[in-house]
């Protein structure tokens, strides 16, 4: 059930008058999103946001005098509860910035189409922001100064202690909206001495993982890096899946290492959480670990249905945490 009944209240940010009128034409076919003002810069937009109070921001990643990762900062400092889905254009900067931005805690991205005929452009971006706009609907409220709001369990609620203890040879690990601010809270949590390997699907396009891994490792103990082909599955080291591509694990001579590949994956998600879920299965059995965080969609179930299988073990995040309950929910 969506936690938003009323239209969603969006303002859109950009710098080019192009974009901003093709943004608000995919909104304006949508009954429940209201497009409540237009801005074209970052000024402009903080001044709206205090006097229109959107629920939610589209927003230009590279803007001039201020861009959309300084926009993004500024709304968290002043406690705002807009929430912004980034308006990125593919390009190495672009993926730089776009990634700080979900780090930061933007809700998502979409990516600017390339081509140059308009029509064909406004129906990739109406198909890109209509699942954004769906997710968005469906995660908690934010209200001003908590962003977002989180119903909290009760405190006498106490995990069930397990029945049975698993030794675990590896970690893995799959997310996808809201997952690099997730992950940035998860990885650097883990010390340096692990001595199990960490696989990490996280639901990113090419050129924008490699930025993450990067990110990652520079607050995480652990080295963290973007996954190559043959590379080795050694304790202590963090492989991300590359953006656009699959990571399976597989074994030679008893030592597991990872494949990456151009194949598809059934319901097209690349990287895919199946894929790596289910490979390293083969690998490791019931000696793998399952985290599945925040997300939307069903990428990973079918992966944590082969490991409880084999008798592992799949941890899901709980709503109260997740900015997006989807992928979590439908594991769990």
């Amino acid at each position: 059930m969506a936690f938003i009944e009323r239209p969603t209240r969006v303002l859109v940010v950009d710098d080019s008058a192009l974009y901003r009128q093709a943004i608000s034409s995919v909104f304006r076919r949508d009954d429940d999103v209201i497009v409540v003002g237009v801005a074209k810069n970052g000024v402009e937009a903080l001044e709206q946001i205090a006097s229109l109070d959107p629920d939610l921001l589209t927003l230009d990643v590279q803007m001039p005098d201020m861009d959309g990762i300084e926009v993004l900062r500024e709304i968290n400092k002043r406690g705002h509860r807009a929430a912004a889905i980034m308006v990125s254009s593919y390009t190495s900067e672009g993926a730089q910035v776009t990634t700080d931005a979900l780090l930061e805690g933007a809700f998502d991205f979409v990516l600017k189409p390339a081509g140059t005929d308009h029509e064909a452009n406004r129906r990739t971006l109406q198909d890109a922001l209509a699942g954004k706009i769906k997710a968005f609907r469906s995660s908690p409220p934010r209200v001003a100064g908590l962003s977002p709001k989180r119903p909290q369990p009760p405190k006498e609620t106490v995990a069930p202690a397990p029945t049975t203890v698993h030794a675990c040879r590896a970690v893995l690990i799959a997310a996808s909206t809201g997952g690099p601010a997730a992950l940035k809270a998860v990885l650097p949590s883990l010390p340096a001495d692990l001595d199990v390997p960490v696989l990490v699907v996280q639901d990113l396009p090419e050129g924008y993982t490699s930025v993450l891994a990067e990110r990652l490792d520079e607050v995480c103990d652990l080295t963290v890096c973007e996954a190559k082909n043959a590379d080795p599955v050694v304790a202590g080291h963090v492989l991300l899946a590359p953006g656009g591509r699959q990571m399976r694990v597989v074994s030679h001579a008893g030592a597991p290492y990872v494949q990456v590949t151009d194949e598809p994956a059934g319901d097209g998600a690349a990287p895919s959480a199946d894929t790596t879920f289910g490979s390293a299965t083969e690998v490791f059995g019931d000696a793998a670990l399952a985290v599945v965080l925040t997300g939307a969609g069903r990428d990973g179930v079918a992966g944590c249905s082969a490991l409880k299988d084999h008798g592992g073990v799949v941890f899901a995040q709980d709503e109260a945490s997740a900015t997006v309950f989807g992928t979590p929910k439908a594991v769990a």
